[in-house]
Order: structure tokens, then C-alpha cells, then sequence
């Protein structure tokens, strides 16, 4: 069985879809076969392999509405060992369309049941909310991965995502685990990065990730190329960042 984890926080512009697609980048790179799934309508992590959306006959919302299999709305990426189901804008209609289908909360657990790519890792992009996407998503791994960027409010709403976290738990996954928090967007000139890198790792101890992700220019300017960090720019900081928090991941010491 593959390793699953979901990258989520229910607060947009943390991070996430970066984390996304530079870890499943990384990964990659390492070896490790990686499947990318985007279960954001926004399509950004799709965006970001280069994945053209106006192109996309079949995605994730014929995966989870149709019943179409993952197999066949997968699509192969420009780098070895990486696949990616990608999003549509379509996407967005099946939060409505998934309420009278049941069983709604575990559409895409029976999907990734059914793969027969051996893969080595399955990681989701989830939107910016706790939608019914996002429950699908949480209800399909075996764990998380939470961003929380280094700026004011980082912390607020995270009790709501925590509660989440249990609610699925009892009812959905109970061997859901937080893998990490990953602290994003540090900037070493500013005192209030320091201050919310500082009370997250006093919140959530060893849970949170040692690599810090810092505020950088090329780290911004890669999806708008089509590619992860390690293509766009591998000597930037942004880089060696995420390389440092996949070898983490790999290293499996944060799984809780």
C-alpha cells in the first residue's frame, strides 16, 4: 500500500499548493513513485506540473461523480515516477452534486481502493476550506501535512482544523495521523516570523517540521512556468528548502 498524506489547511494563501507540488517533486526526484492528486477546483497543483486544464477531457469530478476510474483521468507528467488526477473548474459543482450521492464522505477512498499503479506515495492537494472535498480527501490518507505561514493569524483556525482532524477520525479514518506542521513564508528580517515559528513549535511540539519554507521570489515565479522549484530554480533558497522537508518526510519522525 502506498503512503497517503493530504496537504490542508482550511486558510487560502498558506502555502499549500507550493508544498504540494514541490514535495511530490521532490520525492520524485528521490525515486519514489508519486501520485498527485488535486482535489482543488482551482486545478493550481495541476498547474503547477504544467498540466494544461483547457486540455483535460477527464478529471477528478468524473472520478468522484461518475464513477469513472482513476486510471483513466490520470495524466502523466513531464517528470519520471509522476503522475497527477488533475481538477477542473468543473470540480467546484460536485460539492453540491456529491450531497445526494452516497457514500458521499468516501467517494475517493473507493477510488484509490481500486488503483492498480503500484505507487509509493499518493499525495492530495486540498482546496482552502473543510469542504465535502476536503472531508473526501481526510477520509482517503493516512495522514496530513498542515502548512501555517509566518504571519499574523497563522494560528487562528487551526483549532477549527484540529477538530476536524477528530471529527474524521470518529467517524471516517481513525488512523488518521498529523505527519507535520510545516511553517511557510519565514521571513529572518521580520521579529513576527521568529514570534509565530516560535508559539506554533510551543503549540505543537515535535509535530512541526525542522525545515522552516522562507518567503522567496522563485519560489513564487515557478508556477507560473509549469514547474516545482527543483527544475525552475534548484540553487535557490526556496529550493534547498523543500529538498531539507522532503528528506524529513522521508524520514518518517513526525507521524503522531
Amino acid at each position: 500500500m502506498p503512503v497517503s498524506f493530504a496537504v490542508v489547511n482550511q486558510k487560502g494563501g498558506v502555502g499549500k499548493t507550493t508544498t504540494t507540488v514541490n514535495l511530490a517533486a521532490y520525492l520524485a526526484t528521490f525515486g519514489k513513485k508519486i501520485l498527485l492528486i488535486d482535489i482543488d477546483p482551482q486545478s493550481n497543483a495541476s498547474v503547477g506540473f504544467g498540466v494544461d486544464r483547457q486540455k483535460i477531457e477527464r478529471c477528478l469530478y468524473n472520478v468522484l461523480i461518475e464513477g469513472l476510474p482513476a486510471e483513466e483521468a490520470i495524466v502523466k507528467t513531464s517528470i519520471a515516477n509522476l503522475d497527477v488526477l488533475p481538477s477542473t473548474p468543473k470540480l467546484a459543482g460536485a460539492e453540491v452534486e456529491l450531497v445526494s450521492i452516497e457514500p458521499r464522505e468516501t467517494r475517493l477512498k473507493q477510488a484509490l481502493y481500486n488503483l492498480k499503479e503500484p505507487y509509493d506515495y499518493i499525495i492530495i492537494d486540498c482546496p482552502p476550506s473543510l469542504s465535502l472535498l476536503t472531508v473526501n480527501a481526510l477520509g482517503a490518507v493516512q495522514e496530513v501535512i498542515i502548512p501555517i505561514q509566518c504571519e499574523y493569524y497563522a494560528l487562528e483556525g487551526i483549532s477549527q482544523l484540529t477538530h476536524t482532524l477528530e471529527l474524521v477520525r470518529e467517524s471516517l479514518n481513525p488512523e488518521l495521523k498529523i505527519r507535520g506542521i510545516v511553517l511557510t513564508m519565514y521571513d529572518h528580517r521580520t521579529i513576527l516570523s521568529a514570534q509565530v515559528a516560535e508559539e506554533t513549535r510551543k503549540y505543537f511540539g515535535p509535530k512541526v517540521f525542522q525545515t522552516v519554507i522562507p518567503r522567496n521570489v522563485r519560489l513564487a515565479e515557478a508556477p507560473s512556468f509549469g514547474q516545482p522549484i527543483i527544475f525552475y530554480d534548484p540553487g535557490s533558497k526556496g529550493a534547498a528548502a523543500y529538498e531539507n522537508l522532503c528528506r524529513e518526510v522521508l524520514g518518517d519522525g513526525h507521524a503522531q
